[in-house]
């Protein structure tokens, strides 16, 4: 196969891109714009934008089409949330978790997502959903890549037989190991799962993403023993923090200190706007604080930062619809990110910089020798994407189109 007529971002010009056994073979600079030409191995990407698949760096597939069930967060509160899903945990259904997950992911590759990082609660005897999701990982591959947290929704120390189930769901075959030190009952406890995790990912080999902080809390400081521990053990790489809004709480002068620390750890953040602007400040009057982390001041200070899209119609979040281009555009928004600068690179915070957090590597991006995994984009370039909440048009993996959106019709009637 063949693409004409694509742009590639921040690149002048138009090219042309060969795709051969799944791969990149060429990429080639256009002279000027071929005109369209019908042939069954050749996509003419007409002066749209060509990009490496979006990412999904932070979505909860086993929670995902159950808000309401059995009841609904009336509050809006995280605290609430867990409250109702640990109602719905309680009559998990194999098959249902898995046609709940598969729905998800056909929104998610109908918005031109190919590589999705999804926690799955272990914090169930019977480890069923986490069953259920290695199974949609195998059916799904020609879909997506799949990783999969083993993530402690009710705690590791504060939950009956907690560090067993995450050594289980390990060797099940979770690729990540997950946390939640802010909502285990004391402070202590909250180190300790952080040691416990971090031993566990050195010995299994696997990434780690915890939930980290995700409180209004101002004193909620377990960002800074993560990131302590990946800095001594030189992991950083491998290591993401996930939502950390208490920093939107943070004075200044802490933050300051804290900053010094990241940079020098290396690890990644993951930023879910929608649900932590949803969520978040929930305990305030007037004025109510954003409750999302400081994404602009991480980005620059060249850290690296992502959007996740979180949830789905679930117990924490009732809305949802698989689209991370929303997500970006809210983001923008919400973290004060409107400036010429940010509106010009916006893509990078749903694509390469997600892309790194999932420590993807060479299996990501648009080179030579790199999968031929592929979005043409309904926009020239990422102000134009944004602006314009531009549809992927066509997605491409390992070489075949796997979903290709007919433009749709406007008619006025004279």
């Amino acid at each position: 196969m063949k693409i004409i007529n694509a742009a590639l971002r921040h690149q002048p010009g138009l090219f042309t891109l060969s795709l051969e056994h799944g791969v990149i073979t060429a990429i080639d600079a256009q002279p000027a714009l071929i005109a369209p030409v019908t042939a069954p191995d050749l996509l003419d990407a007409a002066g749209n934008l060509v990009i490496p698949p979006l990412v999904e760096p932070h979505i909860h597939l086993d929670a995902t089409l159950t808000a309401g069930e059995p009841e609904w967060n009336m509050s809006g509160t995280l605290f609430e949330g867990i409250e109702r899903w640990s109602q719905r945990k309680a009559t998990i259904d194999h098959e249902d978790t898995k046609r709940r997950a598969h729905t998800t992911i056909g929104m998610l590759r109908d918005h031109g997502i190919q590589h999705v990082r999804t926690h799955i609660d272990v914090t169930d005897p019977t480890l069923a959903a986490l069953q259920a999701m290695l199974e949609v990982k195998e059916e799904a591959r020609d879909l997506i890549d799949l990783q999969i947290v083993a993530f402690p929704q009710e705690g590791i120390e504060s939950f009956d037989n907690g560090r067993r189930l995450m050594e289980a769901a390990i060797d099940m075959g979770a690729d990540v190991v997950g946390g939640i030190p802010h909502f285990e009952y004391t402070r202590e406890q909250g180190v300790s799962s952080i040691k416990f995790l971090m031993d566990l990912a050195e010995r299994t080999g696997c990434l780690v993403d915890v939930h980290c902080d995700e409180t209004d809390d101002a004193q909620s400081r377990f960002l800074e023993v993560l990131a302590e521990e990946a800095r001594a053990r030189q992991v950083g790489e491998l290591v993401t923090a996930s939502h950390t809004v208490a920093m939107g709480s943070y004075d200044n002068a802490y933050c300051s200190k804290l900053f010094r620390l990241l940079k020098r750890s290396g690890i990644s953040f993951v930023s879910c706007p929608t649900e932590s602007i949803h969520l978040q400040g929930r305990f305030d009057t007037f004025p109510k604080r954003r409750g999302v982390t400081r994404v602009a001041e991480l980005d620059r200070a060249g850290m690296n930062v992502c959007f996740g899209q979180d949830s789905i119609k679930d117990p924490w979040y009732p809305l949802g619809n698989g689209n991370i281009l929303r997500v970006l555009d809210a983001g923008l928004h919400i973290c004060h990110m409107m400036g010429y600068d940010d509106l010009q690179r916006c893509l990078d915070f749903v694509t390469d910089n997600s892309a790194k957090a999932l420590n993807l590597g060479n299996r990501y991006g648009i080179a030579v020798g790199r999968p031929a995994n592929l979005v043409i984009l309904d926009a020239e370039n990422d102000y134009d994407a944004v602006r314009k909440q531009a549809k992927a048009r066509v997605s491409i993996r390992h070489g075949k189109i796997i979903m290709q959106r007919v433009p749709e019709q406007l008619i006025y009637p004279a």
